[in-house]
C-alpha cells in the first residue's frame, strides 16, 4: 500500500477512478466489480483495474463474499467486493498534525478529570511519553522530529532549530499551551533516541519555539 498521502490522493485525479470512488463511497453496501462496471458503463476488466488501484492506495477496503446464499463445494469463488476505507487521509503543506495535538489534548483532559491531576501537568507527561515512543520507533532524533513535521535544521554551531510548527494554527491562538506541548514532545523524542541533546524553549528559534542544543561532549 502506498504510504505517502499525496500519492494516495493522486489516485483520485484519474476521472474513472474518481467516479468509481464516489460510487463506492455513496453505496450503502459493498459493491462488486460487475455492479460498478454496469453503473458507469465500463468493461469489467477496466473497473477491476481501477478499483484495485484505489484499494492499493488505501482508499477502498476489500472483502470477499459468496453471493446468493450458496455454500460448500460447487458454490463458486467468493466475489470481490469494495467499500470506502474508514481511514481518513489528509494532506497539508507545510506539514501539520492537528490530529496529534487533538489526541494529546483530549487524553490529558480525560485523565485530568479521572485523576484530579492538573491538566497542564498531564499534557506535559503525555506529550513527553508520546515523544519517547516516537523516538524509539524512528531510531534517530532527526527522523523522529521529521515524522511529526518539525523540519529540523542544523545551525553552524550544531544546534537544531525547527523550521516548522506542526500545530501552527493552534499556536496562533494558544501560544503558551502549544509551545509547552512542543517542548515536552521534542524533549521526549530526545530521551527516546538518547541523542544527548538538551532541549530548551526558545521562541525565537526558526519557526517553532524549541531548540535542541548540540550534543554535550
Amino acid at each position: 500500500m502506498v504510504e505517502d498521502p499525496t500519492h494516495r490522493l493522486a489516485a483520485l485525479e484519474h476521472p474513472t477512478r474518481r467516479a468509481l470512488y464516489d460510487l463506492i463511497a455513496e453505496a450503502t453496501e459493498p459493491v462488486g466489480r460487475e455492479t460498478a462496471a454496469g453503473a458507469l458503463g465500463l468493461s469489467r476488466s477496466t473497473a477491476a483495474f481501477h478499483l484495485d488501484a484505489l484499494a492499493d492506495a488505501g482508499l477502498l477496503d476489500v472483502e470477499f463474499q459468496r453471493l446468493g446464499g450458496r455454500r460448500g463445494p460447487g458454490a463458486g469463488r467468493p466475489t470481490k467486493l469494495y467499500t470506502r476505507a474508514a481511514e481518513e487521509i489528509s494532506v497539508s503543506v507545510p506539514p501539520r498534525h492537528y490530529e496529534l495535538a487533538a489526541d494529546l489534548f483530549a487524553g490529558a483532559i480525560a485523565e485530568s478529570a479521572r485523576t484530579g491531576a492538573g491538566v497542564r501537568d498531564v499534557l506535559r507527561e503525555r506529550a513527553a511519553a508520546d515523544g519517547r515512543a516516537r523516538g524509539v520507533r524512528a531510531g534517530t532524533f532527526e527522523a523522529a522530529l521529521a515524522s511529526v513535521g518539525f523540519t529540523p535544521r542544523q545551525e553552524p554551531a550544531g544546534d537544531l532549530v525547527m523550521g516548522n510548527c506542526p500545530f501552527h494554527q493552534l499556536a496562533q491562538a494558544h501560544t503558551e499551551l502549544v509551545c509547552d506541548l512542543n517542548y515536552s514532545l521534542v524533549r521526549g523524542m530526545a530521551e527516546g533516541t538518547s541523542c544527548g541533546r538538551r532541549v530548551v524553549a526558545d521562541p525565537g528559534a526558526g519557526r517553532c519555539c524549541v531548540r535542541a542544543e548540540a550534543r554535550s561532549e
